[in-house]
């Protein structure tokens, strides 16, 4: 008998999460044509979700999940939908949630990373336990990101399945037209050669030692040849919110040589990765590692933390660093702009890596838990 399944999908555009259901869907869309799915949006319907099979129909909800009064009002309005099961893409579960329901948890970094300590902090963390330990079913997108859900919400390991996420197929595309890379180079005023990083500005992305690390390597390089004229471009939102990364900028006196470009969309951020020299990014934590493996799929070498979620990711095709240290991540750095050899092999076994990751086969999984849930 077929299922009816709802899909919270209000954060579509978002960066990372936005990635996850929109690939999500769309291979649901392509394999599964005997359940029925709808998904909830915000007030206007994304065009992502245009064109979708006759067997996906879309639900407008009128907040979003930041806000305090969805914990009542989305719970009463996915009854009225009537649905077998209900998924939620991240770990931001209204209180009274009706269940069954799946919930995708991408790291823990909003336990092991508060932004804040008081009352709201605690109602937070209160809020996420809550969500994981009564779903039905939670998916993890790395092991390492299964440990940490058995180790900090003490969740049974047979309640948590793996499943992999998948670069956004659009970063794997070989067409490419030249002369439009560079204008859209030309109009943020960059040039190659640039070391790139793209993501959120958070502490725990360790942003202010890359730009250290990137300091140490400048002042290496500076009458090279090729890298006299080297650049780091960040990606990334919230720069206000963490000015210790600007004062990172400061102190290094390297301000002529990094730029801050902010959210870019998502084929801009292509461009940005295909004409990068090195991708760097040397997280202190990550759920898994999907902004290295978008660079990877576009042919671009990465420097990347040694985490255990970050080489479940890249493997062996990256230059592994020690986070934690300025100076293996300026070795690493090194390593990659110094050694053509080395970028080029690292670009095409890299290609290769992302392409083990594939949304078809993340779907295929999704869909046995959700059959797995209504079994039981």
């Amino acid at each position: 008998m077929p299922l009816h399944i709802a899909i919270d999908a209000r954060r579509l555009n978002d960066f990372g999460i936005g990635t996850y259901i929109r690939n999500l869907i769309r291979a649901l869309a392509r394999l599964d044509q005997e359940n029925r799915y709808t998904l909830i949006t915000g007030p206007t319907q994304p065009e992502q979700l245009i064109g979708l099979p006759t067997n996906f129909q879309t639900a407008a909800f009128s907040h979003s999940d930041l806000e305090l009064l969805q914990n009542a009002s989305f719970p009463f309005f996915v009854r009225r939908l009537g649905a077998d099961l209900f998924h939620i893409p991240l770990n931001s579960v209204a209180y009274w949630m009706p269940r069954p329901y799946v919930v995708t948890i991408h790291d823990m970094s909003s336990l092991l990373f508060p932004n804040k300590t008081d009352f709201r902090g605690a109602m937070h963390e209160e809020r996420y336990r809550r969500g994981a330990v009564r779903a039905a079913r939670i998916i993890a997108v790395s092991h390492s990101t299964r440990r940490d859900i058995e180790t900090v919400l003490r969740i049974p390991t047979e309640r948590i399945s793996t499943i992999y996420s998948a670069p956004d197929p659009a970063f794997a595309s070989d067409s490419r037209d030249i002369a439009a890379d560079n204008q859209i180079l030309e109009r943020y005023s960059i040039r190659p050669p640039f070391v790139l990083y793209a993501g959120a500005i958070k502490p725990q992305k360790n942003v202010g030692r890359l730009v250290e690390a990137f300091a140490v390597v400048r002042a290496e390089l500076e009458n090279h040849p090729q890298y006299r004229d080297l650049r780091l471009v960040i990606i990334g939102d919230e720069l206000s919110k963490y000015p210790a990364v600007r004062r990172a900028v400061i102190a290094t006196r390297i301000e002529p040589f990094v730029r801050f470009l902010g959210f870019v969309p998502s084929e801009t951020l292509k461009v940005f990765y295909r004409a990068a020299t090195v991708f760097a990014f040397p997280s202190l934590y990550e759920g898994f590692g999907l902004a290295p493996l978008e660079a990877m799929a576009c042919g671009t070498p990465v420097v990347a933390s040694d985490l255990p979620a970050l080489v479940e990711a890249v493997g062996n095709a990256a230059e592994l660093v020690s986070p934690d240290n300025v100076f293996d991540v300026a070795r690493g750095l090194r390593a990659l702009l110094t050694d053509d050899q080395r970028r080029r092999d690292l670009a095409a076994i890299g290609r290769a890596q992302a392409f083990r990751f594939n949304w078809d086969h993340t779907a295929r999984a999704v869909l046995d838990v959700y059959r797995d849930i209504h079994k039981q």
